[in-house]
């Protein structure tokens, strides 16, 4: 009998493979990467590789970023070793950014899923809007209208009746 290698069938759960795993590689860069600012921060230092920015410009360009948030990432980021920060002891003080080579091989995926949502994110609008448009309205308990769709007959725990 052989031992499987990671990945294949039999190996070690987590390794390869498994999004369903929580130690899954591929689950926990998306935890670590799956935010919509992370990905424009990437981007922006990319499109400046391998020159530096600094804080106030990568915060002009990211639109609607608040201060916080780009700090928060930011350090996320180079906690991961995506990022570089370089501190000019100035009065103030001048940090600048830039990708590291782990960060810049993430721009290669992130620009592969920016193609498949530019080619696909019109049709899934197209299905979102006829799905609003056929679904039968059904009260909800706020007042508003909601969507019931089941096919055990039950909705959370209660029994449906045909009327």
């Amino acid at each position: 009998m052989t031992a499987s290698r990671p990945g294949e069938p039999g190996g070690r759960p987590g390794e390869r493979g498994d999004l369903l795993d929580p130690r899954c590689p591929t689950r926990q860069l998306l935890n670590r990467i799956g935010t919509k600012w992370t990905s424009m921060v990437v981007k922006v230092l990319a499109e400046e590789a391998p020159d530096e920015l600094r804080f106030a410009e990568l915060r002009r360009r990211i639109p609607g970023i608040s201060q916080k948030m780009l700090s928060v990432t930011l350090r996320s980021l180079a906690r991961d070793g995506l990022v570089a920060r370089r501190v000019e002891h100035t009065v103030p003080p001048s940090v600048h950014y830039q990708l590291t080579g782990l960060g810049l091989s993430l721009e290669v995926p992130l620009s592969a899923l920016r193609v498949w949502a530019e080619t696909h994110m019109q049709e899934i609008d197209g299905n979102n809007r006829l799905a609003e448009e056929s679904a039968p309205a059904c009260p909800d308990r706020t007042g508003g209208q909601s969507v019931v769709t089941t096919t055990t007959g039950q909705v959370d725990g209660h029994h449906l009746q045909n009327e």
